[in-house]
């Protein structure tokens, strides 16, 4: 048997080879390439539209004051009002010191300005006592000249004796003495009375600054809130002895709290005062934006007021970057309200550079005190009404 010829068209197929099968891993890396180019392009149109107009950090912490509550008189603590976390308002009771010492002093001091209320209208009684002698001895000077007069008309008519005259012109003399006499006694009690009344006599005064002084003694005993906020630190215990100056507790305001952003020194280019802020708390993420605006931008790094700050001119020198503190307030104290903050919190802000019309310093001192409180000023206020009330009351229609 003869073996099949094979025809012309398989040998052409045998010949021809097979096409080449696309490479996968090229097409991805074009693809790769165009999304790094497109990628860097949308970040370069980003940068120099709208990203280089903010400067940011989370080298930044909650800040605020925390006001201590120091004793102004020494004392014995026998209760205590407040506990670390609560709240309590500006002029609530937090340390109650033993009043007994400044009670017997307020009350003695009470009775010296009384006592001395009643001494200085005696000297005003004695005033117009003196007056009216004066106007006595006068009389009794015009009688006596009148009668030494007529004594010596009569003389000279042999009517009376020259011992009657002279016991006329002793009579004179003598009444002339006494009024002078009267006169410096009238001028003495003046003086001590001239151009005052009792309320503003030197006595009263004095009287009156001690009973204040012991009036702020007592009150002092009771150690009140300066402001609004919850309490911190407390350290004092019961029954313990305090001296002036001594740290009890603290109340911190958290309503007034405020964020110390740590810029590098290349950040504030086109950093100004004013300039909003955005900020953001690691404790409630980005669910919570607080809006703020920068207050000032700190005088000196961190390191220029560190305790040992660095020696440059010594040694091995390394350049470091240096930061800047940057203070920055809160625009909408109620979102503190419904969002609180506490102090050394971490905190991320983002400063928008748009608006670079503000300075880099401030321009003008301050014209109103930066924080303050007024619970001191009310005890000096029922002190003043405490001491008007006792001179009223022990006046009985002096002067």
């Amino acid at each position: 048997m003869s073996s099949p010829t094979s025809t012309p068209a398989d040998s052409t197929a045998a010949t021809t080879p097979a096409a080449p099968k696309k490479n996968p891993r090229g097409f991805m890396l074009r693809l790769l390439g165009l999304v790094v180019l497109l990628g860097i392009i949308a970040w370069a149109l980003w940068y120099f539209l709208d990203g280089r107009w903010y400067e940011g950090t989370d080298d930044a912490y909650v800040n605020g004051n925390v006001v201590q509550i120091t004793p102004q008189v020494p004392g014995t603590v026998v209760s205590i009002g407040a506990d670390d976390g609560d709240l309590v308002h500006a002029g609530d009771v937090l340390v109650q010191l033993d009043p007994s010492d400044a009670d017997v002093a307020l009350a003695e001091a009470k009775a010296n300005l009384a006592n001395t209320v009643r001494k200085v209208r005696g000297l005003y009684s004695s005033v117009n006592g003196a007056q009216a002698d004066v106007a006595a001895r006068k009389t009794a000077v015009d009688k006596a000249r009148a009668d030494y007069k007529r004594r010596v008309a009569l003389a000279k008519s042999g009517a009376i004796s020259a011992e009657e005259l002279a016991h006329a012109s002793d009579a004179l003399t003598t009444a002339e003495s006494a009024l002078i006499t009267s006169q410096q006694q009238y001028q003495t009690s003046k003086v001590l009375v001239d151009d005052t009344v009792v309320a503003s006599h030197p006595d009263v005064q004095v009287a009156a600054a001690r009973l204040r002084a012991a009036y702020l003694d007592d009150a002092r005993a009771s150690l009140v809130a300066p402001v609004d906020g919850y309490v911190a630190k407390r350290s004092v215990q019961v029954g313990q002895r305090v001296q002036p100056g001594a740290a009890l507790m603290a109340v911190v305001p958290l309503h007034g709290v405020w964020v110390d952003a740590n810029f590098k020194e290349t950040q504030l280019t086109k950093m100004r005062i004013g300039q909003p802020v955005e900020i953001e708390s690691d404790v409630y993420g980005g669910s919570v934006k607080y809006k703020g605006k920068v207050q000032s931008l700190g005088v000196g790094t961190g390191s220029a007021f560190s305790l040992l700050p660095a020696q440059n001119a010594t040694g091995n020198w390394i350049k470091i970057v240096q930061r800047i503190p940057v203070r920055v307030v809160f625009d909408d104290p109620a979102t503190l309200d419904k969002h609180p903050l506490r102090l050394g919190m971490s905190v991320t802000v983002d400063v928008n550079l748009h608006d670079q019309n503000g300075p880099t310093l401030a321009q003008k001192s301050p014209t109103q005190p930066a924080f303050s409180t007024d619970v001191y000023k009310r005890q000096l206020v029922t002190a003043d009404a405490t001491i008007n009330q006792i001179i009223h009351a022990n006046m009985a229609g002096g002067k």
